[in-house]
């Protein structure tokens, strides 16, 4: 099929793509489409194939039109965005449905025009990417970083003891309890009850928060209490309850402890056999801390620089793009939860969460994600940065050595997952992410803690 294409560039990458079909090529499309008909129709009075072309033209003369349409439309597109040659940034984004506009009407004695918009790649023209200078604080590993590791290490080694008969609850312990809410009668509310809910006492994990009214309490004991939740605040920190004052029960139905090892040569051989004393653990808390500060430092840096970069390089990023990006972000949280997606979204409006505010909050980290993901992605093709065979060998025995699988299992696994072109990709990346340290400066700041500069504070 001879299909003469135009392309118009829209708004939010946005491109109309005008088709035109030279009518020959519709009328051999109709007459196909009759042929088909005549060769099929059921009509009372003839044989099957034996319906004069009259008599179809009247019964079925619309639908005849509809169908060589649809079959006219659907191979003069497919003739476009199969061929190879045409640019990447003219073709349909996956999660980007093409839309015809203005249905098209069939006309024998007309070529036939029609238009479909749809999103594309946005153009990216990236501006100083160079000679840029940044600053990222000072930080390295403390004593109290390890200490607080160690402390860590006793928790998962420590083993749990149910406390005695009369004793009372206190910070720390690993209580059990049943709870519901009460009306203004007393009575329980329905669907708010919960059996067998176990949490650390002190941890605040509880939705109640009741850590505070737990304490003191004995097993088997039940208590009942109004409680008051302070409002929300401005930065979204929120209980579900934020303002509202309930009366709820409370039945202590199990109180255990945990306890601890001593930090000895007998807990780092429990660890790990390769360990014979307390300093060999403590040398490798260091040392695994050690590493994943300087990862975190290096990602830092890229993304202070790529802040900067992005500053100058305007992105327009499609609005299915952003939509795809944030399903994806719901997707990950219902894998996270071991569900699906409508319960998520049923989670968050049970506990008084507003989906439609938690998505836009989301948004503006999408779309930062996604301005960072197309600058890197045309530099590195503008860059044409080369992976090898040897980088990916190498590459694949770093993962051999850090995971502590021989390097033959490791390419078996990544060959039958058809993975090495992601180890390409990654290789590729780090080798950009180099080049983008080596030709910009990056100052050192003021000092931070290890928690701060890994996020893992507040």
């Amino acid at each position: 099929m001879s299909v003469t294409k135009e392309i118009t560039r829209l708004e939010k990458s946005n491109v109309k793509l005008s088709l035109t079909v030279p009518k020959e090529e519709v009328q051999a499309q109709y007459r196909d489409v009759l042929k088909e008909y005549a060769q099929n129709a059921h009509i009372p009075g003839f044989r099957k194939g034996k319906v004069p072309q009259e008599v179809l033209l009247r019964k079925f003369g619309d639908s005849l039109k509809g169908a060589a349409l649809g079959k006219v439309i659907e191979k003069a597109v497919d003739e476009i965005f199969q061929n190879e040659k045409l640019p990447r940034n003219e073709r349909p984004l996956p999660y980007s449905q093409p839309v015809i506009q203005e249905e098209p009407k069939l006309d024998l004695d007309q070529d036939l025009h029609f238009s479909l918009v749809y999103d594309v790649l946005p153009a990216v023209n990236v501006g100083q990417w160079k000679g840029l200078e940044v600053e990222v604080p000072a930080a390295e590993i403390s004593g109290e970083d390890i200490n607080r590791e160690l402390e860590e290490v006793r928790d998962r080694n420590g083993f749990v003891l149910d406390r005695d008969e009369d004793a009372q609850a206190r910070l720390g312990d690993i209580v059990t309890i049943n709870y519901c809410e009460l009306g203004e009668d007393g009575a329980e509310i329905p669907n708010t009850r919960r059996d067998d809910f176990a949490f650390t006492l002190g941890s605040r994990s509880h939705a109640y928060q009741l850590d505070d009214d737990i304490t003191g309490m004995k097993k088997g004991e039940t208590k009942e209490f109004t409680k008051t939740y302070p409002a929300g605040n401005a930065d979204g920190d929120n209980s579900p309850f934020a303002g509202k004052t309930l009366k709820l029960q409370v039945m202590l139905t199990a109180l255990k402890e945990k306890k601890l090892p001593d930090l000895d040569d007998e807990l780092a051989q429990d660890v790990d056999e390769e360990f014979k004393t307390l300093d060999d653990l403590k040398n490798s808390i260091k040392e695994r801390l050690e590493k994943s500060l300087a990862l975190r430092m290096k990602d830092l840096k890229i993304n202070k620089i790529l802040e900067k970069i992005m500053e100058n390089t305007p992105v327009i990023l499609p609005e299915s793009m952003v939509r795809a990006e944030l399903d994806g972000r719901l997707r990950a949280m219902a894998r996270r939860f071991g569900t699906d997606v409508e319960k998520i979204v049923q989670m968050m409006a049970l506990s008084g969460e507003n989906p439609g505010e938690i998505e836009q909050n989301w948004r503006s980290q999408a779309e930062k994600a996604l301005h960072s993901r197309f600058i890197v992605e045309t530099l590195i093709e503008e860059q044409h940065i080369e992976v090898s065979d040897a980088d990916v060998e190498k590459e694949l025995e770093n993962i051999a050595a850090d995971t502590k699988t021989p390097l033959e299992e490791v390419k078996k696994r990544y060959e039958e997952k058809d993975a090495l072109e992601y180890v390409r990709d990654s290789i590729r990346e780090t080798k950009f992410f180099d080049a983008l340290l080596a030709e910009n400066t990056v100052k050192t700041g003021l000092r931070a803690n290890y928690l701060d500069v890994m996020g893992k504070n507040g």
